[in-house]
C-alpha cells in the first residue's frame, strides 16, 4: 500500500481549522444527492505530490467514497474470488481503520460494472451497505467501528447488465430499489425500506417489471410542507413517495420512457432526469413536483437527441444544468427551459457525475482525468488533471478535502483554507 503524506503538523491544523460544518458526504452525489459542496479549500490544479495521501485499495471497484467525519468509506471487489469488501479509512492520513469481507455468488453482468458499484451511504449510527447479485441482495449496517448490527438476505437481482444502484438514509430508515428485469411470476421489484437500527423492514412498494433502474433516490422537502422520497425508473416514470408510509404521493409514468441510469436532480419544485438504451441517452425529462396531493405532476419539457446524458447525472445549481455525456460533452442548459447555452467537449468520455465546488465543476472521465470547469453560462476549461488510472466515480468533498475514488486507488487532496 502506498501513501503520500503531508506535513503532519500542517495537515493536522488544517483539519482543525474546517470545524464541524461540512464534515459529512454520507451518500452517493453527498448531502441531498445534488453534487453541491460549501467547500472553499479545493485546488483547481494539481500533480501527485500535492496529494495529502493515495492509497492503494483492496480491490477494484466502480462506487463513489461517503465521508463520516474522521473516516472516509468505500466499497471494493475481493481480487481473491467473488465477494465483497467495505473499507474504512482515516481521512487525516489515508490509514486503512477497518475492511469487512463478505461472500458473493459470481455473476455475469456488464462488462463496465462491478460487483462493487453501489456507494455506501453513512450517518452518525455507522456505516450502510448493500451487494447485489443475481443469486442474493445483502443489506448491512455496520456500526464505526466496523461491527456488523444487521443484516438481511434478500433475493438477487435479475438484470442482463446488472445492478448499479445505491441506498440511502432517510431519517431512520435505509432506502433502495430492489427492480428486476423478465417474468414477474419468477422476480419481483419492489422499493424497500428497512429499519435503519434493525433491519425490519418498514415498508414496500410493489412495482412491475420493465428494464431495472440503476437510478438512486432523493429526498424532496418542499417550504412548509413533508419530505418525500423520489424514484425514477423506465416502468414508473418519476414518483413521490412518503417516507413514513410507502405510500405513493404522486407518479407521472410516461416521464422516462427508456432505461434510467442516472439519478434524479432537483432545482427547487422541479425534478431532472436522463433516460437512455444502447449505450446512449434517449431523453431528459423536467418534472414539476405537484405542490399539494390534489394536484396533478406536470412534465414542463423533454429534450432528445444528442444532448442526453445516459449514465452521468446532470448537477443544477443557479438555474444552470450541467450536463455531462457519457460520450464526452458537457453541455451547459437553462433549468427552466432546456435552452442550450454552451456545449464543448473538454476531456474524455464519463461515466462519473460532477460535484460543484466554490463556482467550480469537478468530474472524473472513464480514464481517471479529472476535468474542471467555470460554473456559469460561459464555458471556461480551467484544468484537466491526470491520475493515472480509469475512473467511474464521483468525487466526494468533506472537511476542505475531496476524495477521488480510481479504480483502484483512493486520493484526497485540497484543505487549503476552508
Amino acid at each position: 500500500m502506498k501513501r503520500k503524506l503531508a506535513a503532519l503538523v500542517g495537515l493536522m491544523v488544517l483539519w482543525c481549522a474546517g470545524g464541524a460544518d461540512g464534515r459529512e458526504w454520507g451518500r452517493f452525489r453527498g448531502p441531498h444527492g445534488q453534487g453541491i459542496s460549501d467547500a472553499k479549500s479545493i485546488p483547481v490544479t494539481w500533480t501527485e505530490k500535492d496529494f495529502l495521501w493515495k492509497v492503494e485499495l483492496p480491490g477494484g471497484g466502480h462506487s463513489s467514497p461517503v465521508v463520516w467525519r474522521d473516516r472516509v468509506f468505500v466499497t471494493c471487489e475481493d481480487p481473491n474470488g467473488a465477494g465483497g469488501i467495505v473499507v474504512a479509512l482515516e481521512t487525516r492520513m489515508g490509514e486503512v481503520s477497518w475492511q469487512k469481507r463478505y461472500a458473493l455468488a459470481a455473476y455475469q453482468h456488464h462488462a463496465d460494472n462491478s460487483l462493487a458499484a453501489a456507494t455506501p451511504a453513512v450517518n452518525a449510527e455507522g456505516v450502510c451497505i448493500l451487494w447485489q447479485t443475481a443469486q442474493t441482495t445483502i443489506a448491512a449496517a455496520l456500526d464505526h467501528e466496523g461491527r456488523e448490527v444487521w443484516r438481511r438476505d434478500l433475493p438477487g437481482i435479475h438484470s442482463q447488465f446488472g445492478p448499479g444502484a445505491s441506498p440511502i438514509l432517510v431519517g431512520d430508515l435505509l432506502v433502495f430499489t430492489h427492480e428486476q428485469e423478465g417474468d414477474e411470476g419468477q422476480y419481483r421489484s419492489s422499493w424497500i425500506a428497512l429499519d435503519r437500527r434493525t433491519g425490519q423492514t418498514r415498508w414496500t412498494v410493489e412495482r412491475k417489471n420493465s428494464e431495472i433502474s440503476c437510478s438512486t433516490p432523493c429526498v424532496y422537502q418542499p417550504e412548509g410542507g413533508r419530505a418525500q422520497i423520489v424514484f425514477t425508473s423506465e416502468t414508473n416514470g418519476v414518483t413521490g413517495v412518503d417516507p413514513a408510509t410507502g405510500s405513493v404521493l404522486w407518479e407521472l409514468p410516461s416521464a422516462l420512457p427508456a432505461r434510467v441510469v442516472g439519478s434524479p436532480v432537483l432545482a427547487g419544485d422541479m425534478v431532472l432526469n436522463a433516460c437512455g438504451k444502447g449505450g446512449t441517452g434517449k431523453q431528459l425529462s423536467a418534472v414539476r413536483i405537484p405542490p399539494s396531493a390534489n394536484d396533478s405532476p406536470q412534465l414542463l419539457y423533454a429534450l432528445t437527441g444528442k444532448l442526453i446524458p445516459y449514465v452521468p447525472t446532470p448537477l443544477a445549481k443557479d438555474g444552470l444544468l450541467y450536463v455531462f455525456h457519457d460520450q464526452g460533452e458537457v453541455r451547459c442548459l437553462r433549468v427552466e427551459t432546456g435552452e442550450v447555452l454552451w456545449s464543448h467537449k473538454p476531456a474524455g468520455r464519463f461515466y462519473g457525475s460532477p460535484v460543484w465546488v466554490d463556482g467550480r465543476l469537478y468530474a472524473l472521465d472513464r480514464l481517471g482525468n479529472v476535468v474542471v470547469l467555470a460554473a456559469g453560462p460561459a464555458y471556461k476549461l480551467l484544468a484537466v488533471n491526470p491520475l493515472g488510472e480509469k475512473s467511474h466515480a464521483t468525487p466526494a468533498v468533506a472537511g476542505g478535502w475531496m476524495y477521488l475514488r480510481t479504480y483502484s486507488h483512493l486520493i484526497c487532496l485540497g484543505g487549503t483554507g476552508n
